[in-house]
């Protein structure tokens, strides 16, 4: 019997059609880890799954990768649904690809694991760029739903704590894909425009995926890029979103921020209270002081009797002159007495005084006081000194 002989072609496209009838091969979830990623212009992925035991060719189309709500990484563990079917131009099998999740942890967990990672890598969360609170705002923006509880119950706080404080209310999307870009346009809007003080920006709780929103990476860039302080408010106290890490401060609740928002009016109308009686008793102690010192002057004898006043100054003026003109003459005897010990002293050193008592003194041509022979030669002139006058002499001979 004849071999009927085909084509390469025609035994890839026979595989694959096999392949493609198989229910098994047609409906797969597969575990393994993520190894060569790509990622291509054309928005494709390609990668290889593998274990232990082997390795498979994997591919995601950029249709179904725009639903990615994680980034594959390369030695990520998932788990990979699709179909098995053959390339006839290659002749390979790989794994085509409809959805990818992360083994063992939700992809929504993955992702703000990422996000949460690459903004404080960029400096979103630096506790530096964060803005103070105004203590006493005068206009709150709220970015938030118009139709949700938690918008109601932020205004019912702000006007029981802070009556005198305007509120303005964007109101937003806060779940769904259009909330994210909704929310930073709220946001850049009132900054643009500065429409406010203070803005909270919040929703109530709900499950991960309804507060997803406040995990985008815009409103996260918003956020960060306002110069109008920010109150994170989102969920209740366990949930924890990137826009709480971003924001100038992290309530736990909407209605938390309202709190943090504003001061409690009783509490402020207690401390002026306090104040003012603090004002009233030192103004007190003021006047007390002001009229003890008044007593002190009216009993002063100058208000009584100036003229009387002005004979004590006089007797004391003339007092401290004498006390001066003493120390004066006291001062200038003890000079005098120095300077007759010193001139005493001077005239017992003077040469001229030994001179009085027969002494001679010589000195050479040049006025030095001869002290040795070896100081002149024979044939020079010195001169003699008396007590009565001086003689020049010629030196004929000298012996040591």
């Amino acid at each position: 019997m004849e071999q009927k002989v085909i084509s390469v072609t025609q035994i890839n496209e026979y595989i694959r059609a096999q392949m493609d009838a198989d229910p098994l091969l047609g409906n797969l979830a597969i575990r393994g880890e993520i190894s060569n990623y790509k990622l291509y212009p054309s928005g494709h992925h390609y990668f290889t799954l593998k274990d232990e035991g082997g390795a498979l060719r994997c591919v995601l189309f950029k249709g179904n990768a725009m639903r990615l709500r994680f980034r594959p990484e390369n030695g990520m563990k998932v788990i990979a649904m699709g179909k098995i079917s053959v390339f006839p131009r290659d002749g390979a099998y790989q794994l085509y690809c409809t959805a990818l999740s992360p083994d063992g942890v939700g992809d929504l967990h993955v992702a703000f694991e990422q996000l949460k990672a690459k903004l404080a890598a960029q400096g979103l969360f630096d506790p530096a760029h964060k803005k103070p609170i105004p203590k006493y705002p005068q206009t709150i923006g709220i970015v938030t739903s118009s139709a949700g509880a938690a918008v109601h119950d932020m205004l019912r706080i702000l006007r029981k704590r802070y009556p005198l404080c305007k509120v303005l209310l964007l109101p937003v999307r806060v779940q769904g894909v259009e909330a994210p870009p909704e929310i930073a346009g709220a946001i850049r809007y009132a900054n643009h425009y500065r429409l406010a003080d203070l803005m909270i920006v919040g929703r109530g709780g709900g499950s991960i995926e309804d507060l997803w929103a406040f995990n985008d990476e815009r409103v996260a860039y918003a956020i960060y890029e306002s110069q109008i302080p920010i109150i994170s408010a989102v969920g209740h106290e366990p949930d924890v979103t990137i826009a709480d890490y971003v924001a100038d401060l992290r309530a736990a609740t909407p209605s938390n921020g309202a709190e943090l928002a504003v001061p409690d009016q009783d509490a402020l109308r207690q401390n002026l209270d306090a104040m003012s009686g603090a004002m009233a008793s030192s103004l007190t102690r003021q006047v007390k002081a002001a009229k003890q010192h008044l007593q002190v002057l009216s009993a002063s004898p100058a208000l009584h009797s100036p003229t009387g006043y002005l004979d004590q100054k006089r007797k004391n003026i003339e007092m401290l002159k004498n006390r001066l003109v003493s120390a004066q003459i006291q001062g200038t005897d003890r000079k005098k007495r120095r300077y007759v010990e010193l001139a005493a002293k001077l005239d017992a050193m003077s040469p001229l005084k030994v001179l009085t008592r027969g002494y001679a003194m010589a000195q050479t041509e040049t006025g030095e006081v001869l002290k040795s022979v070896t100081q002149v030669q024979k044939g020079d002139t010195i001169t003699v000194h008396l007590s009565d006058g001086r003689i020049n002499a010629a030196v004929t001979d000298r012996k040591e």
